[in-house]
């Protein structure tokens, strides 16, 4: 394993005070293990909370920032944050309008959000939850009952923020979040396993030529493992499987995020967004805005995964709406 480390125990801690050093428009309380605004809003405002284990990035942390997240809780490298992680991030940005609480749906985060927002909710903050279980490769899998929450986090994170930040009160900030998750489905393909730092070789074997069709964030099992086919004939399938458990018809309109899993570089990725653009255009569905690059990673996973988003003109104000974080911007 060949890592820019310091040691697999203090990864976390070094990566944090690296965001400090890096992002002085953020707050970084390394030892509680929660990122902030530097500079809060003037006036009250419904606080936006996510959260997960590391090794997504730029997911969560660097959403943070005007238009999108208040707060991000990072845990260990594919590991849940704590209740009291959590409580402690809603804490610092509880503003008296309430906090929503944005989970992807894995078993651990789940509760540990939950066990965080009773906590909370015994204090006096109003707190509202938007779970997002938007990858529509398995049913249940090895760290989840239901559907898997991956690259719609992005797109609820940034039109909810943008919701918050125009003052919009708690129900319908949390509202439009569970609004974008209904709308969106996502997919995705590996070509290659991640490295955890802490067990220092790929959490699954693939062999060179084959790939896992559905894969999970943290390399979960997808539907099957199968030969390596051109990007065209890929991107191909994914469109359709993501189509298949979509309610998008002829006419429709989508926000479409090809995303990298951390190891794919971005030429490839546009290749990967120019074939899913022909073939959507080929089921008459318009790309109204698309995203393209590194935003729910796996570590050093190599592979992609596509979100489509259903798009009104609701949402897509909000999502052209202006955004000051370290992994997302937009004047």
């Amino acid at each position: 394993m060949k890592k820019l480390i310091n040691t697999p125990e203090s990864v976390l801690e070094d990566a944090l005070a690296g965001v400090a050093a890096a992002h002085p428009e953020l707050a970084v309380d390394v030892p509680n293990r929660v990122i902030t605004r530097a500079v809060r809003p003037a006036a009250p405002k419904v606080a936006l909370v996510s959260g997960g284990g590391s090794g997504h990035e730029p997911l969560h942390g660097g959403f943070v920032g005007p238009g999108m997240l208040d707060a991000a809780c990072p845990g260990e490298v594919f590991t849940s944050p704590v209740p009291d992680q959590v409580l402690t991030a809603v804490r610092a940005v509880d503003s008296g309008a309430g906090v929503v609480l944005v989970v992807k749906n894995y078993t651990g985060d789940v509760m540990n959000f939950r066990l965080a927002a009773d906590l909370a909710t015994e204090e006096g903050i109003e707190i509202r939850t938007v779970l997002v279980d938007d990858d529509v490769a398995v049913e249940d899998s090895t760290w989840t009952a239901g559907r898997r929450g991956t690259g719609a986090t992005v797109l609820v994170e940034k039109i909810a923020g943008a919701l918050a930040e125009r003052g919009a009160p708690l129900a319908e900030v949390a509202a439009v979040g569970e609004r974008v998750n209904a709308a969106s489905r996502s997919f995705a393909v590996a070509l290659t396993a991640a490295t955890v730092p802490a067990a220092g070789r790929p959490g699954f074997e693939l062999p060179e030529d084959e790939i896992e069709v559905g894969v999970g964030i943290h390399g979960e099992p997808g539907r099957r493992r199968e030969k390596l086919r051109p990007a065209r004939e890929l991107a191909a399938e994914v469109v359709d499987t993501v189509l298949a458990d979509h309610d998008l018809a002829a006419g429709d309109e989508v926000v479409a995020l090809v995303n990298g899993l951390g190891g794919t570089p971005l030429l490839e990725l546009y290749i990967v967004f120019g074939e899913v653009a022909a073939r959507l255009a080929e089921r008459g569905v318009t790309i109204a805005r698309s995203l393209v690059g590194n935003y729910v990673t796996s570590l050093d996973m190599a592979g992609f995964s596509l979100t489509l988003t259903k798009a009104d003109a609701e949402l897509l104000e909000l999502w052209d709406a202006p955004v000051a974080t370290p992994a997302l911007h937009r004047s």
